[in-house]
């Protein structure tokens, strides 16, 4: 009698890009970027490795592609009728999925003009023009937006690479700000001012107060147009 080992059970249904990507996004919110192989996603779905290249051409098109799946999500269940409500809206729920899916903001600064920060760019965009910026200052003001959310995106991604038993991120600046800072205090004294500050501070709390400076002066802009003032870029209160 012969012994005949067991194929791995196939899948009976038709792949389709969506699905495929709904996939990439499970291993990628179990393991990150590094676990997503065509080989892994394969056998997620049950087919072929050769298969998955009839509807996505590498892992860089994936990875884009999934981005901005997450990207919809998030779009799709932030906004306000307000304009400045959207704004905040939007911009905390970027920030919320960029912590729940480091993988995201990794992908995010990777490739900074992909579907899903153009996706971004746009909505924000549409709020500021609703918010009645003035035209010549609308581009400047989602720029300062978008550019707001990528650098928090830059900071979980290089936060990634700490060593997480020394308490990741706020682990390092807990454990260094005092001696990067101290033993050169002249040299930085607003550091030396701030240092507690520096130590306790809650990111999204952060994150939300650059939000509503950014607001201000949008809010600046928006009185100077109309009222007829000269408003100097970057300035106002």
């Amino acid at each position: 009698m012969t012994n005949v080992g067991q194929r791995p059970q196939r899948r009976s249904d038709a792949l389709t890009e969506a699905g495929i990507v709904d996939a990439a996004i499970e291993i990628l919110d179990d393991g990150g970027a590094g676990a997503l192989t065509f080989r892994a996603l394969a056998a997620h779905l049950a087919t072929g490795a050769g298969a998955l290249y009839h509807h996505v051409a590498n892992k860089g098109v994936l990875l884009s592609t999934a981005a901005s799946a997450a990207m919809t999500e998030v779009l799709a269940a932030a906004g306000s009728a307000d304009p400045a409500a959207s704004i905040r809206s939007v911009t905390v729920g970027v920030f919320d999925a960029i912590t729940a899916r480091p993988w995201l903001g990794s992908q995010l600064v990777a490739a900074p003009w992909q579907p899903a920060v153009l996706q971004l760019f746009d909505r924000l965009g549409s709020d500021v023009t609703a918010l009645g910026v003035p035209e010549p200052a609308q581009f400047d003001a989602a720029s300062a937006l978008v550019h707001h959310v990528l650098g928090v995106a830059s900071q979980y991604d290089a936060g990634q690479g700490l060593d997480p038993a020394g308490g990741g991120r706020s682990g390092v600046i807990a454990s260094s700000a005092s001696p990067l800072v101290r033993p050169d205090g002249g040299r930085y004294p607003f550091l030396v001012r701030i240092e507690q500050q520096l130590v306790d501070h809650d990111d999204r709390q952060q994150f939300e107060a650059g939000i509503e400076i950014i607001l201000t002066g949008l809010g600046a802009l928006r009185r100077g147009a109309a009222t007829g003032e000269d408003t100097d870029r970057g300035t106002g209160s």
